[in-house]
């Protein structure tokens, strides 16, 4: 098994589950006992200010949306861009946190790369594997600049952007026009 850490799961366009679709989960972890991730494209309806009023303990004044990074409920997590408040490098530039005082710093920060995330996705050993066999998931390496991307559109974007890798590799085209009606 190739490990997926740092990758980008996209859902394929006929992933059904709803917790899923039009998604693209962030694997943080990934290795014979079962993957986790973070959905890094689903931004609930509440922000980082208004959710540190319930759980914070100490001011923040972010008007970022919170996101919803899966089905499985779990502590309170951020991806950010300060080494000096992660337990762990994803990629390159894209940091984790999920320890208290190292996500009340952060939240008191300036700086606009990150994002707030409650619930993750997990997967048991072999599950993910036979997902992505089934055809529900296609994977990319993640980016920095994927990651915090706050782009409405940003699934199409990057499903898109596959789609035209795979069909330049399967049919040995150098170049592919974005539209096809000028070819």
């Amino acid at each position: 098994m190739e490990s997926l850490e740092g990758h980008l799961l996209v859902a394929c366009p006929q992933l059904a589950d709803p917790n899923f679709a039009r998604s693209l989960v962030l694997l943080i972890q990934h290795n014979q006992e079962g993957a986790f991730g973070v959905i890094v494209n689903r931004p609930i309806s509440k922000t980082i200010q208004e959710l540190w009023r319930e759980v914070g303990s100490g001011p923040c004044h972010s008007r970022q949306p919170v996101y919803m990074g899966g089905p499985v409920p779990g502590p309170l997590m951020a991806l950010h861009s300060q080494p000096n408040l992660a337990e762990m490098e994803v990629v390159p530039g894209v940091f984790f946190a999920a320890k208290k005082p190292h996500l009340d710093k952060l939240v008191l920060t300036e700086v606009p790369a990150y994002k707030i995330i409650v619930n993750h996705a997990g997967w048991g050993a072999g599950q993910l594997e036979n997902e992505i066999r089934q055809g529900a998931w296609r994977s990319v390496p993640a980016t920095a600049d994927s990651v915090f991307s706050t782009e409405d559109c940003l699934w199409e974007i990057i499903f898109r952007d596959l789609g035209h890798t795979l069909l330049r590799s399967m049919l040995h085209i150098k170049d592919l026009p974005s539209d096809p009606t000028v070819n």
